[in-house]
């Protein structure tokens, strides 16, 4: 899926990655608390999502990561961070053209977990696309809480026209089913969604992955980037830690429907005499001075159905991708 317009401000740095030791089941026991629980009530999320929207307007507005740095985390908060500290620089006097960003008709799909962390999805409609038209589309927001005194940060975004919402589990009390990060049951773990995509990106063999905008296309795109005097080199790379870490919700079928983080290098080198060139954004996030070499740094968020293993040569689906830029070296 391409991006949508609208979403660069909000998919917009590079935010440490948040301490959190994960068991093998994804849980963490904190003070004892063992017992499966929702992750949150209904009101809980309903008011997460409005103090997200509240913090991401006032530091859209002001092009000031300070307003909703406490509200963001994961890739998602990445990518936010480091847009609004690149847009600052060359826009000190904030954003003229700041459209308030608006969420609603939300639904929330909570799933039942023992320990920390605990996390929802925030099924809604935006703003940001024309209703009822070929691209509306729904925004799939994750909100994590790391421990019972800590606030609910949004961590990861999908975007996702309509049609391809799926039905998720649900028990007899409306909570969702959470997968895994190992889960024998899915045609690829969640726990190594990161590393796998990485590789694909690398050595292209098609694996576990369908042809898509974000699988097939883009490693076209980079095969066919061409600039007379400048060669292009890709690294990539897993990020699974903290609150980087995959998190997925069963879906009717037996499938998945798992939310993903990925770190992305892109080298740009000139023959003498050339140098590459440095945009505002580049600038207003680099360090070291640009002669002959420009390394830029994503972060990237993915969105993705994995089937179940019994579909039997059933490919991973990437449904959405928002990348962002989070840094910039020169030399």
């Amino acid at each position: 899926m391409t991006r949508h317009p609208g979403l660069g401000r909000l998919t917009a740095g590079l935010a440490a990655a948040t301490v959190l030791s994960l068991t093998a089941s994804g849980c963490v026991t904190v003070h004892g608390e063992l017992a499966v629980l929702p992750g949150a009530t209904e009101s809980e999320a309903a008011r997460a999502l409005t103090d997200f929207v509240t913090a991401y307007n006032a530091a859209d507005q002001a092009f000031d990561p300070a307003l909703d740095a406490e509200r963001v985390t994961g890739s998602l908060g990445a990518i936010n961070q480091a847009g609004l500290k690149a847009r600052r620089t060359y826009n000190p006097g904030g954003n003229k053209a700041h459209r308030p960003l608006v969420l609603d008709d939300a639904a929330y799909v909570i799933p039942k977990k023992a320990g920390w962390p605990r996390w929802f999805v925030a099924d809604t409609d935006s703003n940001r696309d024309e209703d009822g038209g070929e691209l509306d589309t729904r925004w799939l927001v994750v909100f994590v809480r790391t421990s019972a005194d800590a606030v609910w940060k949004a961590a990861y975004l999908g975007v996702l026209p309509v049609s391809q919402v799926p039905e998720f589990t649900r028990d007899a009390d409306g909570s969702a089913e959470p997968v895994e990060p190992r889960d024998g049951g899915l045609a690829l773990d969640p726990a190594e969604l990161s590393s796998t995509y990485a590789a694909y990106l690398q050595d292209g063999e098609p694996g576990v992955f369908a042809p898509g905008t974000g699988t097939s296309g883009w490693r076209e795109v980079r095969r066919t980037t061409r600039r007379a005097g400048f060669t292009y080199q890709y690294a990539d790379q897993p990020l699974t830690a903290g609150t980087f870490a995959p998190l997925g919700l069963r879906t009717e079928d037996g499938g998945a429907l798992v939310f993903f983080s990925s770190r992305h290098y892109e080298r740009q080198t000139a023959a003498k005499g050339l140098r590459p060139e440095v945009s505002a954004d580049v600038r207003a996030l680099l360090t070291g001075e640009v002669t002959s070499s420009l390394t830029k740094e994503r972060v990237s968020s993915q969105l993705v159905y994995v089937p179940p293993r019994a579909d039997g040569g059933g490919k991973v689906r990437m449904l959405s991708r928002l990348p962002g830029l989070v840094a910039a070296k020169g030399e």
